[in-house]
């Protein structure tokens, strides 16, 4: 595996082929080899699901030679579909969330369907995705719905913003992103409005978002002087984050979100507002760690 690849959690799922083709597209944006990765975890639970194989039953050289073969099959489907493009498939042995960790450290971008079956079974709805957007060493992108032939969702890129290391990543992403698809970028910083008791008679909220909107531009300076190609528009609103991002989402191709913020982003990742994009975001989500 080398540094450039996309990394692809696959299981043969309707959601992990949703997946694949989402960063099968992304590859020829970028010009990256793919790798789809099955982690084969059949000793870890009493019964093991799988394709050809019966729940309740041990999986044998059988289950694992099938396995394989579903891997071959997803490349050689990718291939005919994206024929410029390099994909490779691999099956690896362990529980997913470790898998696609420790494999995330030799990839480019690690790319994961809404939920799936067999070997990423309740990917989203258990602790795996958690486990695997707060602990890869690359960024993660959940693809959530579906993803049109031929170059995928139309609309902007989102971005969410509060000045942290993660946020400050996640908008270097995003500029990029939003540049290789050649569409416009919404930036959002939001933030919770003060306890009344405890705001001063002349602060006003006009005042709060003018300071905001004055942080935020100082961010974007350096990102717009490198990207002048995109066109950049910002939001700063009062109100719950998980709420506004959520809802900016609804036109969007792609939402961008740093691994840990604070300010109104805080718990971005373990609290509420990244499980809340990637359980009710209306397109793909990308977590983005900094380096």
């Amino acid at each position: 595996m080398t540094s450039d690849e996309i990394l692809v959690g696959y299981d043969g799922s309707d959601d992990a082929r949703t997946a694949l083709g989402w960063a099968l597209d992304e590859a020829g944006r970028t010009n990256r080899p793919v790798r789809l990765a099955y982690a084969f975890e059949w000793l870890t639970v009493a019964s093991w699901v799988g394709p050809g194989i019966a729940p309740g039953t041990w999986p044998d050289e059988l289950a694992r030679r099938q396995v394989e073969e579903l891997v071959r099959d997803a490349v050689a489907g990718a291939g005919s579909t994206h024929p410029g493009i390099t994909v490779h498939g691999e099956v690896f042995d362990g529980p997913p969330a470790l898998v696609l960790t420790e494999r995330s450290a030799s990839a480019a971008l690690l790319v994961l369907g809404s939920r799936g079956h067999g070997g990423f079974a309740g990917l989203l709805a258990g602790s795996t995705a958690v486990s695997v957007t707060g602990h890869a060493h690359c960024p993660v992108v959940v693809v959530r719905g579906s993803v049109p032939a031929g170059g995928g969702r139309p609309g902007h890129v989102v971005v969410g913003v509060d000045g942290s290391a993660g946020s400050l990543a996640a908008l270097g992403f995003a500029f990029e992103r939003a540049a290789l698809r050649g569409v416009p970028l919404h930036v959002v910083r939001a933030w919770g409005r003060p306890v009344p008791e405890w705001t001063p008679a002349d602060l006003h909220l006009d005042d709060i978002a003018a300071r905001e909107r004055e942080a935020l531009d100082g961010l974007l300076a350096d990102w717009q002087r490198r990207y002048p190609q995109v066109e950049v528009t910002v939001e700063v609103p009062a109100g719950n984050p998980a709420a506004i991002l959520v809802a900016a989402t609804r036109n969007a191709q792609l939402v961008v979100v740093g691994s840990r913020g604070h300010g109104g982003l805080r718990g971005m990742l373990l609290g509420s507002v990244s499980q809340q994009l990637i359980a009710h975001a209306y397109c793909p989500v990308a977590v983005v760690r900094p380096l």
